[in-house]
């Protein structure tokens, strides 16, 4: 069996346009002896997301700027899984709020979707047979220019709340209330909600197999 291998490499190109988790992931980063690089910066264009799941998204998106910037790259895909909604809006998430980024409508989206299936008090604690659990979903993605690749996927429970609370993070961020806290990941400080959050998750996983701090013995 292969070794996996680690990242001994002086830059790593973050395959994502979107400031929001562009500044999670290079936060996630501080501390590394490497350069993190957006991939904005260099001109890469953004693929196309045609697989069906967020393994598949996030591996063919860091594939792409990997050989586009023969560096490695390192890609997120990730998304708001609703379980009355059979786990919609998904790989879907960005989409909803398209062709112009509005998540706030993303968000009324979620509402009125789960209001049509029978949510009616979002406040409440108990809640009978209306069930307003869901998930964030993170997979991320490096690969290497020469093909080696390893993806690892993290999650975080929780409940969806209405109405949005906090501008603190981005996304469906709002209307997110992870499991055991009373504040939304809108209301939560960054570093918060980096300590326990889908993506950290997934950044906890990369750690084990991949990325070595710098003042790591």
């Amino acid at each position: 069996m292969k070794q996996q291998r680690r990242f001994a490499e002086k830059q790593l190109v973050i395959a994502t346009h979107n400031k929001g988790k562009l500044r999670e992931i290079t936060a996630l980063f501080d501390g590394f002896d490497f350069t993190v690089i957006a991939a904005d910066s260099l001109g890469l264009a953004e693929p196309e997301e045609t697989e069906t799941s967020f393994r598949g998204n996030a591996l063919l998106k860091a594939r792409a700027a990997a050989q586009a910037s023969s560096l490695p790259a390192l890609a997120d895909d990730s998304g708001l899984a609703v379980a009355a909604l059979d786990g919609a809006p998904g790989i879907y998430s960005a989409r909803w709020a398209a062709p112009d980024g509005d998540f706030d409508k993303a968000m009324q989206r979620v509402h009125d979707e789960l209001t049509r299936v029978g949510a009616k008090d979002f406040g409440a604690t108990d809640l009978g047979a209306t069930d307003l659990s869901a998930q964030f979903i993170c997979a991320l993605a490096v690969v290497w220019p020469d093909g080696d690749e390893v993806c690892v996927e993290g999650r975080v429970s929780g409940r969806i709340s209405w109405p949005p609370r906090g501008n603190l993070g981005f996304g469906y961020d709002a209307i997110f209330q992870p499991d055991g806290y009373h504040q939304s990941f809108g209301e939560m400080a960054p570093q918060e909600k980096h300590a326990m959050s889908h993506r950290a998750d997934a950044f906890a996983q990369l750690l084990q197999q991949v990325f070595t701090p710098s003042d790591a013995s």
